[in-house]
Order: C-alpha cells, then sequence, then structure tokens
C-alpha cells in the first residue's frame, strides 16, 4: 500500500488540473535560446532531463532518461592565454581534452573558467550554460567535437537547468559559427 502525504496529493491534482484544461497540454514557457532558435528559423524539440546535486552543483542525470548519454553535449568555458574565452561542446560522457581546444583555438594554453566567475563570464549559472545563448551574447569562438557530425541530431542546454533542445548538430555549428574539431581526450 502506498502512502500520499498532503502534499504529494496536492500536487498530483495540480498537474491534473494543468493538464485537463481543454485536455491540452500545458504550454512550457520558452527559454531565451529557444527564442534565438525561432528567430533564426531553426527547428528544434524541448526536452527536460532530472538533475541531482553534487555539493553546491546541480548536474543532469542522464543515466536515469532513455536518451542516449553520446547525444548529450555539454557546453564548457575556458580562458585562453591570447583568446580570452573560449567555448568546447561535447558529450558529457568524455573528457576535454585542453591541449587540443588550445591548439585549434590559437592559444598555447586553456583553462577552466573557476565556478565563481562563470555566471559573469557566460551569464549563465553551471549546469546551464548553453552554445546558442554564449555566442548571441559575447560572441565568444566556440568549438563543437567532431562526434556531433556523426549523429542526426544532439541534445545541449537551452540556458536553464535541466532544460535543453535537440538541435541538428550543423544548423548548431552554422548558428554559432563553430567549427567540428577534434576535442575529446585519448
Amino acid at each position: 500500500m502506498t502512502i500520499i502525504t498532503k502534499f504529494q496529493h496536492l500536487r498530483i491534482l495540480n498537474e491534473a488540473v494543468r493538464r485537463q484544461s481543454n485536455g491540452q497540454k500545458e504550454k512550457v514557457k520558452k527559454t531565451l535560446v529557444e527564442q534565438i532558435l525561432d528567430k533564426n528559423k531553426i527547428s528544434y524539440e524541448q526536452a527536460e532531463f532530472p538533475t541531482h546535486q553534487e555539493g553546491d552543483i546541480a548536474q543532469l542525470s542522464v543515466d536515469h532518461s532513455d536518451i542516449d548519454e553520446h547525444l548529450v553535449y555539454k557546453t564548457l568555458v575556458l580562458e585562453g592565454n591570447s583568446t580570452g574565452p573560449v567555448v568546447g561542446v561535447l558529450p558529457v560522457d568524455y573528457h576535454l581534452d585542453e591541449k587540443k581546444l588550445a591548439k585549434v583555438s590559437g592559444n598555447k594554453k586553456v583553462n577552466m573558467v573557476p565556478l565563481k566567475d562563470l555566471l559573469k563570464t557566460t551569464g549563465y549559472e553551471h549546469g546551464a550554460n548553453t552554445p546558442v545563448g554564449i555566442y548571441e551574447k559575447f560572441k565568444y569562438p566556440i568549438y563543437i567535437d567532431q562526434s556531433a557530425q556523426e549523429t542526426a541530431t544532439i541534445y545541449v542546454s537551452s540556458g536553464k537547468i535541466g532544460r535543453s533542445i535537440k538541435i541538428n548538430a550543423t544548423d548548431l555549428a552554422n548558428l554559432v559559427h563553430a567549427p567540428f574539431v577534434d576535442l575529446k581526450q585519448a
């Protein structure tokens, strides 16, 4: 027998009422990234992932979804010794090779932007960084791992923790002027 608290019961009822209104699903408010894609007539699908806390940081729980984790890409922001901020986009289950990113971006060395400086550098908190929003606001150079070319679509953050977009990798690369390069650690 399952015991449901009053709070859980109210939450379940509220969800049912929301979905019942005229038999339609509740319309999800679009993020700025989704609005940018609409403006540029680039097709995408909204996706949500469960999150979990690791210390002070919210992380995606990709392993608890039906989506292949090789298709979910993270957006990493680094500081180049010559260029300033550079962005690497690669699958969540791979590690970034900083030497490779430094070389393709014209730097001798790149280092991760400290967590305390991330919001000020990109406009997004850790876990919500997105190549679309970062490019739109700052025009930082962006590099997408070449593995994205092997799939029709990839998932990247839409600027909100737990919220992503499924997008054609080539459409994304064209929008943010990003070349496909090898970024994965061997």
